[in-house]
């Protein structure tokens, strides 16, 4: 987006425009939104809610077919909104046409979906902007019509998905009641003791979320001892994409062999893919690269850095998020069955506002100090959420497993 709004600077010099503040509002609201969105939940219904939020989707996307100041942060804003609806309600929508046994699968089936788009998109982005600095007009306008019409063909899909309930199809509703009960259930979820272990595995899901979508690119990008360092952001972005594909997908075609072992296996798998690949970035980045170009050498031999360990690292980065997001997804989906709504809103609020700080402080901190709070959230996030998973291992037991209904 900063790329492209650069552009319509060059050509526009009304427009004053930034992606980073864009970015600063549609986190802050989709931040403060997600307490109300379990109250919209409660009114419109999860398939409603979901339609509502991706609308909000289109019109943003939209909005660079028409540059302007004021449509930008406009749309910023009504986005945030949308993108708290749309994550609540689907991870509602989830719980309610899961089971305990299908709610891991489908955890993982979803997951795959939804970062199949970042290796189409980047793909798509790739090629489109391949070897211009400044992105024409023509390109924008045939960037962002494929981009509305992708979000048009998605929300209609929305429409023809079957209701809670109808025909048998999961359960009719969680039991969320009016709005402003909805809202009280929401504050009174965030105040129990597993929401707020949890809270801290929702928090490192946040960081590294802006780490790899935002600081990581910039320091590929930075590093100028790379041949072509440039062309190394669209492949990391197709190669994060890959990671998340394969780790939703495996952990959706196996979900119910390895839920028999529990969710913790899983995360510690992350932990452990998450630990190799920030020491690989230690060795084989810059500390200055997050902040600016740079041609300090890295520890690996003859101070070069590697784009083959690079792209490793990207990968590592998304199949690691995969694991965490996936078992979250299914935890949630288990243990707050008759309170999804607001469970999934406090996920996205914790994540949201993490990512937020990270955005925040990425413009000052170097790359190690980016790492050392990484490794130090992933060890403290990956405890307490094995915590919550242990009790929940135990409660499951103790009573026999059956389906919603």
């Amino acid at each position: 987006m900063q790329v492209v709004i650069k552009s319509i600077q060059a050509e526009d010099p009304n427009f004053s425009g930034s992606g980073y503040i864009s970015l600063a509002v549609i986190y802050a609201v989709f931040a403060s939104f997600n307490w109300l969105a379990p109250s919209c939940l409660s009114y419109l219904g999860p398939k409603l809610t979901m339609i509502a939020g991706g609308i909000t989707y289109i019109i943003f996307v939209a909005g660079f077919l028409w540059p302007q100041t004021v449509i930008l942060y406009l749309t910023s804003v009504l986005v945030g909104a949308g993108a708290a609806l749309i994550w609540t309600g689907q991870g509602n929508y989830l719980t309610l046409m899961s089971t305990q046994k299908t709610i891991s699968r489908n955890s993982g089936i979803f997951w795959a979906m939804l970062q199949s788009s970042m290796l189409f998109g980047n793909l798509f982005v790739f090629y489109q902007f391949m070897g211009k600095e400044i992105i024409d007009q023509h390109t924008r306008t045939i960037v962002f019509i494929a981009l509305t019409v992708v979000g048009a063909i998605g929300v209609g899909i929305l429409f023809t998905l079957p209701k809670p309930g109808a025909d048998g199809s999961g359960r009719a509703d969680d039991g969320l009641g009016s709005p402003f009960n909805a809202l009280k259930k929401s504050f009174a979820l965030f105040k129990t003791r597993d929401m707020l272990l949890l809270s801290a595995t929702f928090f490192y899901t946040g960081i590294e979320l802006s780490f790899f979508s935002g600081v990581y690119s910039a320091c590929l990008s930075a590093t100028l001892r790379f041949p072509d360092p440039k062309r190394l952001v669209g492949l990391s972005g197709m190669f994060i994409g890959t990671g998340e594909i394969l780790g939703g997908g495996v952990f959706g075609i196996f979900g119910s062999k390895t839920v028999k072992f529990g969710r913790d296996p899983i995360v510690l798998l992350g932990y452990l893919v998450h630990m190799l690949c920030f020491f690989l970035i230690f060795l084989n980045l810059p500390t200055m690269s997050p902040l600016q170009n740079t041609r300090d050498p890295s520890f690996l031999a003859n101070g070069h850095p590697s784009e083959v360990v690079a792209m490793l690292c990207s990968f590592m980065l998304g199949f690691g998020d995969a694991c965490f997001n996936t078992q979250i997804y299914s935890i949630l989906g288990s243990v707050y069955e008759d309170n999804s709504g607001p469970a999934f809103a406090l996920f996205k609020f914790t994540q949201s506002l993490s990512a937020a700080a990270c955005f925040f402080y990425s413009s000052v901190f170097e790359l190690y100090w980016h790492l050392a709070i990484l490794v130090a959230f992933a060890t403290v996030g990956t405890l307490t959420f094995c915590a919550v998973e242990w009790k929940a291992h135990r409660h499951l037991k103790a009573k026999p497993d059956t389906p919603f209904d």
